[in-house]
């Protein structure tokens, strides 16, 4: 093509694409792809045609628009992210579509219907820097707008945007609609408090993923060990992974007062860990470096960045306890690989992924005997078998899950995971209420920031016939992980603790949320339809029990104590009755 046939023009250029849109795939490629075409045909497009703009192409989870005015280019952005904001408003965090938007001013080519050149591509590396939900735009679309629209910017200063020769100075959108929305900021804790985001894998083989995910968690429970530090869970911080954030929002949502994130890099046997700590209310970086080293001195590494970053929160931490705090389960990098890829398995709620969990810390126990931590999540995978009704040989397996929670708390008396999963396993599983509360409580003792462990703790006081302490050790749990994807596990101990307590309208209501979460969930189906009959809301209780027993067709009167296995013969009884009057089976 010569240049006389190149066709130029000024116009406002809008570029649009979907936040951790590869993870949101990953969980569920089709019910994402799905969601997002609803979402470009109810409010999408209809806003694009109401403010004059132009789609110029789709990028599979993302569009390229222009406007003549860069008036109706912002009216537009800002219109669709409250659209979204409202459409995201009963959707779990982790599971929500945002879109992040990018809007410049410049001269672009015209070719075959598409539009190219720098204002487009200032326009893309916006879009890339917006947080979800958010609206980034450049100098010269702001000077066009400041004083034509009531909306309010917050002056970013000069950015270095990828592949732009020149620096390009950005203002961020402020929507003042969009910040009433939002959920009100937790109330900071009384003591430090801190989040430890996912680090971003910067290895070239995807696979490395779990690596980078399990030394985060190696930081989170070394910081947990502090009492005089509160922690944030790491399932709750988890559901930013894949997400471009805003530290401050995250304070705010989390409840902290600082940040710590970072990348790994890990190539042959060489690895680099990267953090920084950021003060949330200010943005403020606090402290910043990076640990180069072998694949065989990793654990050094991680101690190194948890003593730098637990030393610039409380410069006067004694070295002993950072040491202390630094401790890992094993010094066998083989065994705890096979460790770290079943704990990736075992936060799939499926039969297949606990199977294969099973399998890794099994190969993660044979290749070190010594490790407690996975004895307690093999005795856990048999906890859940269990629950679901997937165990084939009962006798065996609940005699196999037996042998590993006493091994893992006999190995693991100051390992907090090992304590409560191998707790909870003798529990549930063997009915030793009181030395299930003996380790678990020990393990609380250890770790007093191990949100699972809380919400573990309130189930074993269900079982145990104490409501009142369910209920505050599962509130303890929501307030450390209060975005957790299992909060339905929360919920659902919720709605039990008020059913002992006879408070049915209160456990029919929390079942309801539980189930909202987690469909199949089937415990708290069960309460919801208990609950239901014996105030005697016999329909919606009936309708429960038709979805319990379509999630497990086997589930009869007679092995009701394999699902619930209460110590009191008072809360079996009544939980009996209410699914009796409901509907179950013999």
């Amino acid at each position: 093509m010569t240049g006389e046939q190149l066709v130029r023009r000024l116009t406002a250029i809008f570029a649009a694409d979907v936040a951790g849109y590869s993870r949101l795939t990953g969980i569920d490629e089709e019910g994402t792809h799905v969601r997002l075409k609803e979402h470009l045909r109810i409010l999408i497009d209809p806003e694009i045609a109401t403010h004059r703009g132009h789609i110029v192409k789709n990028t599979g989870d993302g569009f390229l628009v222009e406007f003549n005015s860069v008036v109706d280019a912002l009216r537009c952005a800002v219109d669709i992210q409250r659209g979204m904001a409202d459409r995201n408003a009963d959707v779990p965090p982790n599971d929500r579509i945002e879109f992040r938007i990018g809007i410049n001013i410049g001269d672009v080519i015209e070719d075959s219907g598409d539009i190219f050149g720098e204002g487009v591509n200032v326009a893309a590396r916006l879009e890339a820097i917006a947080e979800p939900g958010g609206i980034c735009i450049s100098d010269d679309a702001h000077r066009q707008v400041r004083d034509k629209l009531d909306i309010v910017f917050d002056d970013a200063g000069e950015q270095n945007l990828k592949n732009i020769a020149r620096p390009v100075r950005v203002f961020r959108v402020v929507d003042r609609v969009a910040t009433v929305r939002q959920k009100p900021a937790l109330a900071l804790p009384g003591k430090p408090s801190i989040a430890v985001l996912p680090f971003q894998n910067l290895s070239a083989d995807p696979e490395q993923e779990y690596f980078a995910d399990g030394i985060v968690e190696d930081i989170t429970m070394a910081l947990s060990r502090f009492r005089w530090l509160f922690v944030i869970a790491r399932n709750s911080s988890f559901t930013y992974k894949g997400r471009a954030v805003d530290v401050k929002q995250v304070g705010r949502e989390l409840g902290v007062r600082y940040v710590l994130e970072g990348s790994v890099r890990r190539a042959g046997n060489r690895i680099r860990i990267a953090g920084q700590l950021i003060d949330a209310e200010t943005g403020a970086h606090l402290w910043a470096d990076r640990f180069d080293g072998a694949l065989a001195d990793m654990f050094d590494l991680q101690d190194h960045v948890t003593s730098s970053v637990v030393g610039a929160i409380a410069p006067k931490l004694q070295h002993a306890e950072i040491t202390r705090a630094g401790r890992k389960p094993t010094e066998n990098l083989d065994a705890y690989d096979y460790y770290l890829r079943g704990l990736a398995k075992a936060r799939r709620w499926t039969k297949d992924a606990n199977k294969e969990a099973l399998q890794l810390f099994c190969k993660a126990i044979e290749l070190d005997p010594s490790l407690a931590p996975a004895y307690g999540m093999a005795a856990w995978c048999y906890v859940r078998r269990k629950a679901h009704g997937w165990m084939i040989e009962g006798v065996k397996e609940r005699a196999e899950a037996t042998r590993l929670a006493r091994k893992a708390v006999h190995l693991g008396g100051d390992d907090p995971v090992a304590l409560c999963m191998g707790g909870y396993a003798l529990a549930f599983v063997a009915h030793k209420f009181d030395d299930a509360a003996d380790y678990m409580d020990r393990g609380l003792a250890i770790n007093p920031n191990l949100a699972q462990a809380w919400m573990f703790s309130s189930w074993l006081r269900i079982w145990r016939g104490e409501p009142d302490l369910a209920l505050d050790h599962v509130a303890h749990a929501m307030r450390l992980s209060p975005l957790d994807p299992n909060t339905f596990g929360m919920h659902g101990a919720t709605a039990y603790a008020h059913f002992l307590a006879s408070r049915y309208d209160m456990a029919s209501s929390w079942a309801e949320k539980a189930m909202r979460d987690n469909p199949t969930f089937l415990l708290a189906i069960c309460i919801s339809a208990a609950s239901n009959a014996l105030a005697g809301r016999l329909e919606p209780a009936q309708a429960d029990m038709a979805r319990a027993l379509a999630c497990d067709p086997d589930l009869h009167a007679s092995n009701l104590r394999d699902l619930a296995p209460f110590r009191r013969a008072e809360d079996f009884a009544a939980f009996a009755k209410g699914l009796r009057k409901a509907g179950l089976p013999g």
